[in-house]
């Protein structure tokens, strides 16, 4: 890896106590070349890389402050961010606009931990650069630090144990342990449930809406993530020939995880053991969906490669069939209730547009409250079309394309959480005359099961502010005075706070965050960060995923931009 300096327009020959930051704000990246990153160099250019980042942590204990801003309801201080953390994100952000640099960081951080002498620092330099990035602690309890700062500017957040499965177990290779690392997995989870729903008791607002999530990822939570693929492959393989209007990898049945209870599994991929392990999943998923139930707290199924998605889209469609259970006309429901499991829907998959309005019908049809996560997500490696018969790719060919899907599927969910409101009216609703008879019914707005719940996840500026304007245009929010940049404020209001919020990911976008923040009111977080926490040797291997999945999108610009406002936010606290 090559870095050259850069001499500041304005000297810092006056500053003689700020000449020890000289080399991190002029660090930036070199051209693209084509032979940067060739096999031969991959070890070379980490042992560098060491060496650079190691050098570069000894600037990341000082901290300066930054300046107040608007909150939720008026005027309060923005927590200040220290220098240290401008410093970090300049450091993370040019190592990732290093062309090569995010293909090559599984083999650099491997060839850094396989030297006994280089390992205790790689560990320490990733530390203070990469994971305090990118992750919110070590522990569920870690995390909480995290949260209050977060609270404390009317942001949530979507707590995610990201412990990554292993790609080689995946293909079979398992490796016997002596504890079941899938088990402590599992417990952490509904640990992490426990977590959060103890901190939303100490932060209850006045909608009653809990502005913390916890995410779940089923490869980590099987003993072979291999039985997820064979039953993809089984699903895909078996069901109805019927063209489907929902393109690969289709849309789940209710019939889906009969498999797991049928006496004979002739003619399929999938084997007893598989068996005996997806029963025992779906045991576990049974237990922490229960517990978010028991405490109040929402669940993300988190999407992962297409390979496992037709099994994760069984899953998840008999969770919610079970705990988004809508009540009957002559049952009394809950003043708060709202969707508890939410699938993942991926706008770069062609399917995305179709399977939302499928997802949408055979909601309203099974008496049931759909919850949807809708993200972009970054391109998957094509290996996925393994299992696709399809002979079109299931993803979108260009980057407009996604936009489209994306945004589209952003006006009919939103037309789906009007549809909801309008029924949840006195004067719309249809109750059961039988219902009068018990004294604790109430007709009125909050009193009726909420039947759509969508948290829209994005990067992109033009998306969100989207979202904005139709939560406008559908009345869904009103409009207020101007921001300082002279935009209208929106008002997400109580009755809206329980159906619609947004995210990004932890450690990026936070410009777009405080945007956000900054240009809506709602009494409840109606912006959400998605936070990973782990030990570093656990978390390592997400983070090296996280980057590469996200490549398109650090390509995309969001590096540079990262890294140009650390950069310019640093000129300005150094130099005035």
């Amino acid at each position: 890896m090559m870095i050259i300096a850069r001499v500041f327009p304005v000297s810092l020959a006056r500053h003689p106590s700020k000449q020890v930051f000289r080399g991190f704000l002029s660090l930036r990246p070199t051209p693209k070349r084509s032979t940067l990153f060739s096999p031969s160099r991959g070890r070379r250019w980490g042992l560098v890389l060491g060496t650079v980042l190691t050098t570069s942590a000894i600037a990341l204990q000082t901290a300066v402050y930054a300046d107040s801003v608007d909150n939720e309801e008026g005027p309060v201080e923005r927590k200040p961010t220290p220098l240290s953390s401008l410093v970090r994100s300049y450091v993370v952000y040019t190592a990732c606009s290093i062309p090569g640099m995010v293909d090559w960081s599984p083999t650099i951080l491997s060839t850094l931990m396989s030297v006994p002498v280089v390992k205790r620092i790689t560990e320490a330099v990733v530390r203070i650069t990469f994971f305090d990035q990118f992750v919110g602690g070590e522990s569920a309890e870690g995390t909480l630090p995290v949260l209050e700062d977060l609270r404390k500017e009317n942001k949530g957040c979507i707590l995610a144990y990201s412990v990554e499965v292993d790609e080689s177990e995946a293909a079979g290779a398992a490796k016997k342990q002596e504890v079941p690392a899938y088990k402590r997995i599992v417990q952490e989870m509904i640990h992490s449930i426990d977590v959060a729903a103890d901190f939303e008791e100490k932060h209850a607002s006045a909608s009653g809406v809990r502005g913390t999530w916890i995410a779940v990822k089923l490869t980590a939570m099987l003993p072979n993530a291999q039985s997820l693929i064979n039953l993809s492959k089984h699903l895909v393989d078996t069901r109805p020939t019927v063209p489907s209007v929902v393109p690969f990898p289709g849309a789940p049945h209710l019939t889906d995880l009969d498999v797991l209870e049928s006496p004979t599994i002739q003619g399929t991929l999938l084997t007893e053991r598989d068996i005996i392990d997806l029963r025992n999943l779906y045991a576990d998923l049974i237990k922490v969906c229960t517990r978010a139930q028991e405490r109040g707290i929402r669940l993300l199924i988190d999407a992962e490669y297409s390979w496992y998605q037709p099994a994760i889209d069984a899953f998840t469609l008999a969770l919610m069939r079970q705990f988004n259970k809508l009540p009957n006309d002559d049952t009394s429901p809950s003043s708060n209730f709202q969707p508890l499991i939410y699938a993942t829907f991926q706008a770069y998959l062609r399917r995305t547009p179709a399977y939302v309005a499928q997802s949408l019908a055979d909601a309203r049809a099974g008496g049931y409250a759909l919850g949807i996560k809708l993200v972009r997500d970054a391109a998957k490696k094509h290996s996925s079309l393994s299992i696709c018969p399809d002979l079109d790719p299931p993803v979108w060919a260009t980057k407009s394309e996604t936009d489209h899907s994306y945004n589209s599927s952003v006006k009919v969910i939103l037309d789906a959480v009007v549809k909801d409101m309008e029924q949840n009216r006195p004067s719309t609703r249809k109750v059961s005359w039988l219902s009068f008879l018990k004294k604790e019914q109430r007709v009125g707005p909050g009193s009726a099961p909420l039947t759509i719940g969508v948290l829209f996840g994005s990067h992109n500026w033009e998306s969100q502010k989207l979202i904005l304007e139709e939560l406008v245009n559908r009345g869904l929010a009103t409009v207020e005075g101007p921001t300082e940049n002279g935009e209208t404020i929106v008002r997400v209001g109580d009755e809206v706070a329980p159906r619609v919020t947004v995210a990004q990911l932890y450690g990026m976008k936070d410009a777009l965050t405080n945007y956000i923040v900054d240009r809506t009111r709602s009494s409840s977080p109606f912006v959400v960060k998605y936070i990973p926490y782990g030990t570093l040797v656990e978390v390592m291997p997400y983070l090296s995923r996280r980057a590469i999945e996200n490549k398109s999108v650090l390509g995309n610009g969001t590096a540079e931009e990262e890294r140009r406002r650390a950069l310019e936010e640093m000129k300005k606290r150094l130099l005035g």
